[in-house]
């Protein structure tokens, strides 16, 4: 196995630009199995962007920014699990769920079925700002719940050190790292800023 799954504790936390930063860093490749909206740049245009790396495309591209089973229904389409199998590439593979790890991409089936059928070491992005241990905690119980092997919490926003130590105490999890909200985001900026993140903890799991 040679894939590392990222997904978030909630949407718009900063998971993608963290995936950005992991597959610089692991000169891996990129891909979002489900992007759901396409009026902006993808999270796939963007990894690319940051990263300089290849990306691969998407199983599905649906136009409404929603949940993905919802995106998908408006398009007349549901999304097959079969067509969402780890594609294999040369070297490592950064995979970036949607949105929170109990994401629906069917009526039938959680992005967490996913990570568990995978079986691919997940790493959860969680926001430092107020809620974040509920979000947090919830998040861990639910990958765990699944058969999914944790290996840990990076951390976006503004340093919370007695927040992070509380999750990190808690919920018996490994602290990855802290990315500061970056601006501007450029390729420079994020790799400096991911010079801090624990790369050597998550190259072990894969």
């Amino acid at each position: 196995m040679n894939a590392i799954v990222i997904t978030g504790t909630d949407t718009g936390i900063g998971k993608t630009v963290f995936a950005a930063g992991l597959t610089a860093a692991l000169n891996a490749t990129y891909w979002k199995p489900v992007q759901s909206g396409l009026e902006e740049a993808t999270d796939t245009e963007q990894v690319a962007r940051l990263s300089g790396r290849p990306a691969l495309p998407e199983a599905y591209r649906l136009q409404l920014p929603a949940s993905p089973h919802l995106s998908a229904e408006a398009e007349g389409v549901e999304i097959d699990p079969n067509r969402l199998a780890l594609p294999v590439t040369d070297g490592p593979l950064v995979v970036e769920g949607a949105g929170g790890v109990m994401v629906p991409l069917t009526r039938k089936l959680f992005y967490r079925d996913m990570f568990a059928r995978w079986q691919a070491p997940v790493v959860l992005v969680a926001r430092t700002q107020l809620g974040t241990i509920n979000h947090t905690a919830m998040s861990l119980m639910a990958l765990r719940d699944a058969g999914c092997s944790v290996v840990g919490v990076a951390f976006i926003g503004a340093p919370e050190p007695d927040v992070e130590d509380t999750i990190v105490q808690m919920c018996a999890t490994t602290h990855l790292g802290r990315l500061p909200h970056l601006s501007p985001l450029t390729p420079e900026t994020l790799t400096t800023a991911f010079a801090k993140v624990d790369t050597a903890t998550i190259k072990a799991a894969l």
